[in-house]
């Protein structure tokens, strides 16, 4: 697979290398029949993604991760799949209020990502039942816990 993705650090918080990002990226897509893939990830801070989550989304607040897959025409056959938008801080939180390991929440949000801009999403019940089960597999081949099973103490 020629896998390419620009990554852009707008963010204070602390995030993760740019080689995991791609790492966790290139597991999402590891079983799709793409090829070629150019993705750009954005990590920012809450104002940005909060500006964003009302722009696109008509809500209220910072949310964890954004997606915007590209909309070109089919016969274009470019490999530009669209972009990521990761709230550092959001992360952050989240992990340490459910007890996750941060690199495993980057993963499981940057693969989530990822597999929206594939078309998954998690509207409908068995949609987002689907996406949890590829999302979990994919994380279990990183060697990180089910996002999706909760767990009684922090790490």
């Amino acid at each position: 697979m020629n896998l390419q993705v620009d990554i852009q650090c707008a963010s204070a918080e602390p995030v993760p290398d740019e080689d995991d990002i791609r790492s966790w990226i290139a597991a999402t897509l590891e079983d799709t029949a793409r090829t070629d893939a150019e993705i750009s990830v954005r990590l920012v801070d809450r104002n940005e993604m909060a500006r964003l989550n009302h722009d696109y989304r008509g809500k209220v607040g910072a949310t964890n991760v954004l997606s915007f897959p590209a909309e070109l025409p089919a016969e274009l056959r470019q490999p530009l799949l669209g972009d990521i938008v990761i709230c550092a801080p959001v992360v952050r939180e989240e992990a340490a209020e459910q007890g996750k390991d941060p690199a495993a929440h980057w993963a499981h949000l940057t693969g989530h990502g990822t597999l929206h801009l594939l078309g998954y999403d998690h509207v409908e019940e068995i949609d987002a039942a689907s996406m949890e089960a590829l999302e979990t597999a994919i994380l279990a081949q990183l060697d990180y816990a089910n996002p999706y099973e909760l767990t009684d103490t922090p790490r």
